[in-house]
C-alpha cells in the first residue's frame, strides 16, 4: 500500500508524521472518509468542499487548491488499485510546541489512505442491526459544532465502547437535553408511513453527505423528508428506522434498546432506499484514471 504524503506517495511503513504534530497530540486537525466505487470516487467534490468548511471553523489553512487536493485523492486511489473501497483523507495541524498554541504549529500535514473498510458483518444487512441508547451525551453543539469533522472523536468512541460492553455494534447518542442526535459514526432515520425523519444539526448531528443523497433519493421517490428534533419515544415507534454512513452506506436497525422496531424486520422503504442508493453510488463519481 502506497500512502499520500505531504506531495508524494510513500510506502505505508514509510508514512510517518513526528510526535510533535498537533494531529496526534491534541486531535487538533479535521478529515473525511470517503468511499470509490466502480472505479469513481463518490461525491469527491462535496467531501473536499466539507473538509474545507471543517478547516476554516477551526482556522486551520489547507495548503492545497480544492483541484489539486481532488486530484490527490485519484491519483492515491490509482496507485492502490482501489476501485472499489474506502478513503481516509486527513489534514493535521502540523508539527508544534507541547503548547496549545496551534499558531505555533508549523505546515499542515496532508495524508491520504486509499484501502477497504468493513463497518459491519454483511449479514447485519440482511437481518438489520440491534443497537442501544448510551449514556455518554453527544458534545454540546454549542461547544464544538457537529458539522466540523475533527480529528478528536473520543466523545464517538466513548460512546462505541459502551455499545460494545452492551453486546451491540452501534448505539444511539442523546444530546444533553434528550432529545436523539446521531449513532456513534452514522445518522438516523425514521420512516413513518411516507415520511421520512432525521435529527437536524442542531441536535448534535453531522449533516453527512450519505444522508444528503438518501434524502435527496427518498425525495425524489415520493416520499416527505424532514428534519425533527426526535426522542427515543419516537425511534421506538418508528414504521422503520436506518443508518446510513460513508462507511456504513444504509443499514437497518431492528431492534433499539430491547424494543422491536416495526415488524423486527428491514423494512420495504429501507430496502427500497438501500437499493436506490448503491445503484446511484456505483453510476456517478469522478472517474479513478
Amino acid at each position: 500500500m502506497k500512502i499520500y504524503l505531504n506531495g508524494k506517495l510513500v510506502p505505508k511503513d514509510k508514512a510517518c508524521v513526528s510526535v510533535f504534530d498537533h494531529g496526534l497530540l491534541y486531535g487538533d486537525g479535521v478529515f473525511e472518509g470517503i468511499r470509490s466505487y466502480n472505479n469513481r470516487v463518490f461525491m469527491l467534490d462535496e467531501h473536499i468542499n466539507r473538509l474545507y468548511r471543517s478547516a476554516h471553523a477551526i482556522a486551520l489553512e489547507i495548503p492545497m487548491t480544492r483541484e489539486k487536493l481532488a486530484d490527490a485523492v485519484v491519483k492515491t486511489c490509482k496507485a492502490n488499485g482501489t476501485s472499489d473501497g474506502y478513503i481516509r483523507l486527513v489534514v493535521t495541524r502540523g508539527v508544534g510546541t507541547l503548547g496549545l498554541n496551534p499558531f505555533n504549529c508549523e505546515k499542515p500535514q496532508i495524508i491520504i489512505i486509499a484501502g477497504n473498510i468493513q463497518l459491519y458483518p454483511k449479514k447485519l444487512y440482511e437481518y438489520g442491526l440491534s443497537i442501544v441508547t448510551v449514556a455518554t451525551v453527544r458534545n454540546l453543539s454549542e461547544a464544538v459544532s457537529p458539522n466540523i469533522k475533527s480529528l478528536n472523536y473520543l466523545n464517538n468512541i466513548l460512546a462505541k465502547i459502551e455499545a460494545i460492553n452492551g453486546g451491540v455494534q452501534e448505539a444511539i447518542m442523546l444530546n444533553a437535553q434528550g432529545f436523539v442526535a446521531e449513532a456513534t459514526g452514522d445518522n438516523v432515520f425514521i420512516v413513518k408511513g411516507k415520511t421520512l425523519l432525521t435529527p437536524p444539526a442542531c441536535a448534535g448531528s453531522l449533516e453527512g453527505i450519505t444522508r444528503d443523497v438518501v434524502m435527496t433519493l427518498a425525495r425524489q421517490n415520493g416520499y416527505e423528508v424532514r428534519e425533527s428534533m426526535m426522542t427515543r419515544y419516537d425511534l421506538y415507534n418508528a414504521d422503520e428506522m436506518f443508518l446510513t454512513g460513508t462507511a456504513a452506506e444504509v443499514i437497518s436497525v431492528v431492534n433499539m434498546d430491547r424494543r422491536r422496531i416495526g415488524d423486527g424486520k428491514p423494512g420495504k422503504v429501507t430496502k427500497e432506499l438501500a437499493r436506490k442508493f448503491t445503484l446511484f453510488a456505483r453510476s456517478v463519481g469522478r472517474q479513478i484514471r
